[in-house]
């Protein structure tokens, strides 16, 4: 996957070739496969590959994502047994089993086998495959026949004619005939020669060694028949017999033993990554594990393997999911689905007979690869020998669905062999099934072609299930279609009510906060360590005021879930408004630490150092942020934030303008806009607004600050028409009668101006400060209508409300200036110095004081004089 993503980015095309392109490498693996090992012949190995090709069970393994682990495993499992069987002299003929002809293919099965199972757990059933196909065909080949087999073929006939002879009380005699021919003869043995450069000769010392001559026979030559034969039997059970064995299968149990030790290595390392256990699953995922009785977990799990051979027959029912109901449990033996249990022990029992018959006769290898191919890959799904996560999965019949190829077309040719009168028949009839095939491959291909197709086809196809019917509506909540979401999770409740998951999302689309309570604490009934549910739960009792149980809720959230990244952000932000400053700088630094993959976590924290003063440290977390999500634009636009308010003016354009690459949003076009018009840009400002206002019209902020713009270039009616305009749909927009007193002053309509003022102050708004700034803006105005007793008390009243308002101390002191009132008029220039002590304006006037107060004293000693 990381090497799709470095060669191709996150583009999902790019993903679905490569899983195709695996697909047709193990078509063709497959197809080779079977020409050497298999069948022998190209025609039937090319059929079988076809229909492996087109099978509809393969849709979910190649279409999904995630089946890429299925595909890919099987053709490493594919060369792990092509290379094992390479690795076995083929081509010897002794009276040993044949030995390993190249050690290096039996590492690189190894290897091979290794990488298999690394990718999927099913991957390492080939050395079981492995090991079976080499005992029953490799070291079989031939004559070389061992003696278990002869044992298991032959004692039995001869058992059944002792206790024959036994019980009729004798024999017949018969005429005397020549003698016996060597057992060499009697199985046909073609004559010394040369194949391929090698001599072949007969696998001598079989039957001698299993039937030497017996000295008593020799010298009394009278033993009964049922005498020998019980001696023959006896002499398989000597210990010499079985020291025979053992020499003459050594090859083969030194490959035995060391790909089993192997096995038990790598079984031992994979426990180890994974910690020392397995999987925990829930009940919904996998309902039978749970069952406390074993009858239903037993005719349940028997019965899933019918239905996972029905699958691989009759790929009619597919869905992407089958949990939580799809099948419900078998609780008695009177279950009509018990029929098909033993439908299908009965075939496999066949099948196997088949195989043991065919053994006779060293033929048939297609059976036993056939069943190999089916049977080992399935075992890690069936329950076996450990609980799985699923009931059905479409995706892990995608290698035994090998075997069930290779069975298929066998049974064609011995059909079409039986049939010879309607071979066009039955090979019409194949042809057809195959297009069939096809066609449904196609149609379920479709069904994977976005996120809604495949949620709304579980529904179609399983509505009884609730697992597909809470996916579609998770599907629906994120496209805002909540009426529909709520719908499929109330009905996914009618069908599993133990669905806490789908308890908890009902309670974020409710709009009641009672209602939206009483969904997160029946899930946390169900499953107290629900850590969505906490956290949700959490949420709604910090918005409504219940802030120690928030505290609680979230940190049990976080002790649940360690990797839930949202908790720690809503705890730390939650313990900073209680001023618990050094708690939440301690969880944001505990949540980085357990989720240090999180974007928005350094984001988050990013903010909360601003906030408390640490800018420097702030704008490391906001570009490792950026960093971990380079499409992180809200990081982006806080680090532009950032640097503009440290006065890094062209730092943070730089930001605004790397987000806007990232989205041309609204949000992130109108700090950028707010950049322009503080430093001057007024034209650059006006087509960033202007583009923020067309992404989202009924933005009042947007528009205002473009009209805000309009009237600092000068184009007051524009800017009239629009504030009035947003002051029609909200008569209570306080910063559109400020706006507007502002374009009125610049239009010398003072009077409208201070009319605007004063409706703006009749909406009584609740920060003093912005009372203050109103007043002050009033004493404007009726300064500027020469008003300035009126004026003085807006000033006063200003600074009443906001003592550090150093314009207005200031302009109360050029009224009391102008009025001649010096010395009040010093006493507030000398209260605004103390505000602003650099401004030159206050300097200016206090030194025109000083001269006038100095002329004032001067034509008074000349008076007085």
């Amino acid at each position: 996957y990381r090497l799709n993503i470095l060669l191709a980015g996150m583009n999902p095309f790019y993903f679905h070739a490569v899983n195709v392109i695996l697909h047709c490498l193990v078509t063709l693996v497959l197809m080779y496969t079977c020409d050497k090992a298999v069948f022998k012949d190209c025609r039937l190995a090319f059929v079988t590959a076809l229909f492996f090709a087109v099978h509809p069970i393969h849709t979910e393994a190649v279409t999904g994502i995630v089946g890429r682990a299925d595909v890919l495993a099987c053709l490493l499992f594919l060369l792990a047994f092509l290379s094992y069987n390479r690795s076995v002299d083929q081509l010897y003929v002794g009276e040993h089993f044949p030995p390993t002809a190249s050690p290096f293919f039996l590492l690189l099965s190894l290897f091979l086998g290794t990488c298999a199972m690394l990718v999927k757990e099913t991957g390492i059933t080939v050395f079981g495959v492995c090991l079976v196909y080499d005992f029953f065909s490799l070291s079989c080949n031939g004559l070389k026949l061992p003696f278990l087999f002869h044992f298991y073929f032959f004692s039995p006939p001869l058992l059944f004619s002792v206790l024959i002879i036994r019980k009729n009380g004798g024999i017949h005699q018969r005429p005397a005939r020549q003698p016996a021919a060597s057992p060499s003869a009697s199985l046909h043995i073609p004559s010394a020669g040369r194949e391929n450069g090698k001599h072949r000769f007969a696998h001598r010392g079989t039957w001698s060694s299993c039937h030497p001559a017996s000295p008593e026979g020799q010298r009394s030559g009278g033993l009964s028949v049922p005498s020998r034969a019980m001696w023959a039997i006896r002499s398989y059970l000597t210990a010499n017999n079985n020291q025979n064995f053992l020499y003459t299968a050594r090859p083969f149990l030194k490959r035995a033993a060391l790909v089993t030790s192997y096995v038990v290595l790598v079984l031992y390392f994979r426990l180890w990554i994974m910690g020392g256990s397995m999987p925990m699953f829930s009940e919904q995922d996998n309902p039978a594990s749970f069952s406390p009785y074993l009858l239903t977990r037993f005719l349940t799990y028997s019965y899933l393997l019918a239905f996972n051979a029905w699958l691989l027959l009759a790929p009619i029912t597919l869905c992407y999911d089958w949990q939580v109901g799809s099948i419900p449990l078998i609780e008695s033996i009177w279950d009509v689905r018990n029929l098909a249990t033993v439908f299908l022990v009965l075939v496999m029992m066949l099948l196997s007979l088949h195989c043991i018959a065919a053994f006779k006769k060293l033929e048939h290898k297609e059976v036993l690869v056939g069943l190999l191919f089916l049977v080992f890959p399935f075992i890690p799904a069936s329950n076996l020998f450990f609980r799985v996560g699923f009931v059905v999965a479409e995706r892990v019949l995608y290698m035994p669905s090998m075997g069930y190829c290779i069975l298929c077309v066998h049974g064609l040719k011995k059909l079409s062999t039986w049939l010879n009168k309607w071979r066009i028949t039955l090979l019409t009839f194949f042809a057809f099934l195959l297009l069939l095939f096809a066609w449904k491959t196609v149609k379920q291909n479709e069904i994977w072609l976005s996120r809604e197709s495949l949620f709304s086809s579980g529904v179609k196809t399983l509505p009884h299930n609730a697992k597909v019917h809470y996916n579609y509506a998770n599907f629906l909540k994120d496209q805002g279609r909540n009426t529909e979401a709520i719908y499929h999770y109330k009905t996914a409740l009618k069908l599993y009510p133990r669905h806490a998951s789908a308890l908890n999302n009902l309670g974020t689309l409710t709009k009641d906060a009672v209602e939206a309570k009483d969904y997160y604490r029946r899930a946390l009934q169900l499953n107290p360590q629900h850590n969505r549910a906490l956290f949700n739960l959490g949420n709604l009792l910090k918005s409504q005021g219940k802030k120690e149980e928030a505290v609680i809720l979230l940190q049990d959230s976080i002790k649940y879930g360690p990797d839930f990244a949202d908790a720690y952000s809503s705890l730390a932000s939650l313990l900073a408004e209680q001023e618990r400053l050094k708690e939440a700088d301690e969880v944001y630094k505990a949540g980085i630490e357990s989720c240090p993959e999180s974007s928005d976590l350094h984001n988050n924290y990013g903010v909360f150092l601003v906030d408390t003063g640490a800018p420097e440290r702030a704008v490391s977390h906001y570009k490792q942020a950026i960093r971990l999500s380079p499409a992180h634009h809200v990081a982006m636009v806080n680090l532009g934030r950032l640097h503009r308010s440290l006065g890094q003016n062209k730092e943070a354009e730089v930001w605004y303008k790397r987000a806007l690459k990232v989205s041309r949003k609204a949000e992130i076009l109108s700090p950028l806009g707010a950049l322009y018009y503080n430093t001057g840009r007024y034209e650059e400002a006006l087509q960033v607004y202007r583009e923020a206002a067309s992404l989202q019209p009924s933005n009042k902020e947007i528009r205002l600050a473009l009209a805000q713009v309009l009237a600092m270039m000068g184009r007051t009616k524009e800017a009239e028409k629009m504030t009035n305009h947003i002051l029609h749909e909200d008569t209570e927009c306080l910063e559109c009668y400020r706006l507007l007193s502002a374009i009125y002053s610049k239009q010398e309509h003072y009077a409208k101006a201070l009319e605007a003022i004063e409706k703006a102050l009749q909406l009584k708004p609740k920060d003093p400060k912005v009372i203050s700034e109103l007043f002050f803006t009033k004493g404007n105005q009726l300064r500027e209508q020469n008003l300035l007793d009126k004026a003085f008390e807006s000033y006063k009243r200003a600074v009443e409300l906001n003592p550090d308002q150093a314009q207005a101390w200031m302009n109360m002191g050029g009224i009391e200036h102008i009025k001649g009132s010096y010395i009040t008029a010093r006493g507030y220039y000398e209260k605004a110095l103390q505000l602003v002590p650099n401004s030159k304006l206050l300097k200016e006037n206090l030194a025109k004081l000083d001269r006038l107060e100095k002329r004032f004293q001067e034509v008074q000693e000349k008076d007085q004089t």
